[in-house]
């Protein structure tokens, strides 16, 4: 495909029209994926999460401009909330990150969440191994503030930066459910408000408790919009990106981070295989109204359609 060889040779155009064609269209998207897969694996894939208000944006539009500096490519999925009404997503990150746009070693793209759960978009992944394929030395995933449900970056990113800010309440509390594991990085970023350091007092308090960590991930005191703590960060992530290919991690991530991914391909397609035979002769309606009416229970419905698709 001309589009593909063109990404492959640093063009940003057919870039965003193959992200485009990987968002919106399966079919497309698995012959692309096919194609360039042999290009993916050099990025260093980094996820910036946390809660609604933490400064997501602020703080990735700074890391980006500091590794610019660098000489590096670097790609930006920012995944907004999903409109209820358009179902476009809406572009605040984007509109944030506006001046970085027009760099040619930045691509940037929003992705709505279209109800997908988790904090990510249901294309991130491919996205990700095409902004890989095209080169970007570093991918940042801008995950969108759910709370405590927002733990799907730790299937995708090799770097988790969980960032916190103080006066929202129950700080610790907002994270400590299921998120407080997968954070790499802690950032307690508007560090120059009050209670910053009672937030990261109270992380650290937390992190002390987990003693099954092999490393222990840092907190640090950020001010995104003063440019405070920026560089101690980066030199954080690439400090976590040499221990994870130093030791086992790396690759036990990511070929855990694989596992996850083909087995969710695999659950997809045999949902979509049982949908498709049980649409016929209305097996599934009939199936339901036996379920309400108790003539019979789930796990042999369950086992009687598995069945009938082995055969």
């Amino acid at each position: 495909m001309k589009l593909i060889n063109k990404m492959l040779s640093g063009d940003k155009r057919a870039c965003a029209r193959l992200i485009s064609i990987v968002e919106n269209d399966k079919l497309e998207s698995e012959k692309i994926i096919k194609q360039i897969y042999s290009h993916t694996g050099n990025a260093h894939i980094v996820g910036i999460t946390g809660p609604p208000g933490a400064g997501k944006s602020t703080l990735t539009d700074k890391i980006v401009k500091s590794l610019l500096k660098e000489n590096k490519k670097i790609g930006i999925i920012a995944v907004d909330p999903t409109s209820p009404y358009s179902g476009g997503a809406i572009l605040g990150d984007r509109i944030r990150m506006q001046d970085l746009a027009l760099n040619p070693n930045v691509f940037i793209r929003s992705m709505g969440t279209r109800g997908y759960l988790g904090g990510l978009a249901k294309a991130t992944r491919n996205a990700i191994k095409v902004l890989d394929a095209y080169g970007c030395d570093y991918i940042f995933i801008e995950t969108v503030g759910v709370g405590q449900s927002e733990v799907d970056i730790v299937k995708a990113a090799d770097t988790v930066v969980m960032v916190m800010v103080p006066g929202l309440g129950d700080d610790i509390q907002s994270i400590k459910a299921g998120i407080m594991e997968i954070g790499d990085i802690f950032v307690v970023n508007k560090s120059d408000l009050f209670g910053a350091q009672r937030t990261a007092t109270e992380i650290n308090m937390m992190l002390d408790l987990n003693t099954n960590e092999k490393r222990r991930p840092p907190v640090l005191m950020v001010t995104s919009t003063k440019n405070e703590g920026i560089d101690k960060l980066i030199e954080e992530t690439k400090d976590h990106y040499t221990y994870l290919k130093e030791s086992k991690e790396y690759d036990e991530r990511r070929q855990k981070n694989l596992r996850i991914e083909l087995l969710e391909l695999v659950e997809e397609e045999i949902r979509n295989i049982v949908i498709s035979e049980t649409n016929k002769d209305n097996k599934m309606e009939n199936a339901v109204k036996e379920l309400a009416d108790k003539k019979v229970d789930p796990f042999t419905v369950r086992d009687k359609f598995l069945n009938s698709i082995k055969k």
